[in-house]
Parts: C-alpha cells; structure tokens; sequence
C-alpha cells in the first residue's frame, strides 16, 4: 500500500477558482454551457492520461471548466487510509477504493454525491448532484449521517476559457447527459461504456478520428 505522507488535502474555501486564461474565450450562449453533464472521451483522442475517461462536469462557463473524473481508479490508496492520514475515524464509512478525479492537483479530494446533503462550500450540479470538499462531508459519512451516495475521488481536469469547447470541435469529448444512476449505480471501469449506452450509441461502434474532406 502506497503511503500517502500527508500529501492529501480537502479544503474548507471555494471548491474550485477558474484557472487564468490562456487566450480569447470563445463566445457562448448559456443555452451552451454543459455544468451537469457527462463528458466521455472519444476513442482515438490522443491524449492518453484520458482513454475511456468519464467526467462529471460540475461547471462550465465564461471562466472555463472544471470537473472530476470518475470512470478511472486510484491505485494504493483507500477511503479509510485517506481518513486515517487526515486524522478522521473512518467509523461506520466501508472503506472502498479511491476515483482518480484527474491530472490537475492530484492530492486534492473531492467527495461527490446525492443532493441530499448540503453544506456551505456544496457546488451543486443537477442531475448529477453534488461535489463537496470539505472535512465536514467525511466526518458525516464515517458518522452514519451523510448522503445517500457518494464517491471519493483526488485530483480533477480543467480548462481555462473556450478550451474544453475547442476540444470537444476536435473529436476529443462527447457531452452526455449527467444521470446519476449511471454515476452512482455503475462501478468506475463500468461508467464510460454504461453513458454511451444510456445516449443509445454503442462505443463499438465509435470511429477514432472524424471524417476528412
């Protein structure tokens, strides 16, 4: 089991503070903005930290995007070694693997979950949910009074303006609907296959590049 030496940190201010921008943001209209959704990555989009990821999109603005993925594990480290190495009782929380939420500050936790609980520094993100980052959210799962579901993921991907809307023109992500059964109700290696089916689109049947003139 890999040792974590206190490099894993939840924080108790804002969730997430929109990375500086990199160039001109493209022009959108809110009709656009895809917070809430799934995004799923393309077959053959040639990045391969993200091969069949599947990301819980949390925000999607005129300041970028920001979301957790949730279709790959973190290996050596699990949710009560992460509560033991932030000084937290696991107490009644079973212990379950870890999400590997992305490349970006991949110390930093997340806990996602059902709506059904709330806190100040909640994000939340409907239909998917909420995305919580405190301490508070941790102590009430291993104290028997949390949410009804909820996952843990460290790290996360995001996008300075009109990048992830450049990305996508580019074959590299579909934005699917975010529905939480395909999040809570399907194990990680499951979900990139289960919200391509729950499109109706069979991922075998996924070309791996677009079509040249």
């Amino acid at each position: 089991m890999a040792e974590l030496g206190r490099t894993v940190h939840f924080v108790t201010d804002r969730l997430y503070s929109p990375p500086a921008s990199a160039g001109i943001c493209l022009a959108m209209t809110q009709a656009q903005y895809l917070s809430g959704r799934m995004l799923l990555a393309m077959p053959g989009m040639g990045d391969p930290r993200f091969a069949r990821a599947a990301i819980a999109l949390y925000v999607h603005d005129e300041n970028g995007a920001f979301g957790v993925g949730v279709g790959h594990l973190r290996s050596g480290v699990s949710l009560h070694e992460l509560m033991r190495e932030l000084d937290i009782d696991p107490g009644v929380a079973p212990d379950c693997p870890i999400h590997d939420g992305g490349p970006v500050e991949p110390g930093r936790g997340f806990v996602l979950h059902s709506p059904d609980w709330d806190s100040e520094d909640t994000l939340m993100a409907p239909p998917l949910g909420g995305l919580s980052a405190s301490l508070d959210i941790l102590r009430a799962i291993a104290e028997g009074h949390g949410p009804a579901k909820w996952m843990v993921a460290l790290g996360y991907a995001g996008w300075v303006p009109g990048q992830l809307d450049m990305e996508m023109r580019h074959h590299g992500w579909y934005a699917a609907e975010g529905r939480s059964g395909v999040l809570f109700d399907h194990p990680a290696e499951r979900r990139w296959e289960a919200a391509w089916r729950a499109e109706g689109i069979d991922p075998a049947l996924l070309a791996s590049e677009t079509g040249r003139a």
